[in-house]
């Protein structure tokens, strides 16, 4: 038996951490297990993907399983969207297709789950493994991504409702309003930020599914 935390919870940049707070999401990132079956790489497919917490047919997660895929945990949406994953096409089905429907409604054609992943991937991750980011100001930025403001590029912030709430695994703080005239870095990849925008106007939630942040 584990008695200890597994480093399997996942931060807005996309890491691993060690922390007993309960994630609302899980996904994975293929077999991320040495021969012993503790986690030894951060990602070994391009098919990161955010998944219920049980699944509909009641298959259940394979912990320290070398060969089998690596269980993640999120704290909610906007943390697994972050961290450059999408929802699951197989567990999620009515939000994969949501998702997809705003890929589409952004750039003209309905993808396939290969080519989402495959422009996910080269929006999260630069060729030395690094997390991409990109500037832009808070008031142009759809509710539901993470960013951080320059002073303090360590602390991720949930643009939500036109304020910035500091993220942690165990909830969010208080909230404030962005600052005035600062462009921020946006953790959350390209496309899915322009996902949550093209689907932002007709929707309350991006997708029926949507795991909200606990404010």
């Amino acid at each position: 038996m584990i008695a200890h935390a597994r480093e399997n919870r996942i931060n807005p940049f996309g890491m691993r951490e060690a922390v007993p707070a309960r994630g609302h999401l899980m996904g994975n990132r293929g077999d991320l297990h040495d021969r012993y079956g503790a986690i030894a790489r951060d990602w070994k497919v391009k098919r990161w993907i955010a998944c219920r917490l049980t699944h509909p047919r009641g298959i259940l997660a394979p912990f320290d399983t070398p060969g089998r895929y690596t269980p993640l945990f999120f704290a909610d949406e906007p943390t697994a969207l972050a961290a450059g994953h999408r929802p699951c096409a197989e567990c999620r089905r009515e939000d994969y297709e949501a998702y997809r429907q705003g890929w589409a409604l952004t750039f003209g054609a309905k993808p396939s789950a290969d080519e989402m992943d495959t422009a996910l991937h080269a929006a999260r991750l630069s060729a030395t493994g690094k997390k991409i980011t990109f500037e832009a100001h808070p008031d142009a930025l759809p509710d539901g991504v993470v960013v951080t403001l320059p002073d303090a590029p360590k602390t991720p912030l949930l643009l939500w409702r036109g304020r910035l709430y500091p993220w942690a695994h165990e909830g969010y703080g208080a909230p404030a309003p962005p600052p005035a005239g600062t462009a921020c870095h946006v953790l959350t990849p390209k496309p899915s930020v322009a996902v949550l925008a093209a689907l932002a106007s007709a929707h309350d939630l991006p997708w029926p599914g949507f795991v909200m942040p606990h404010l």
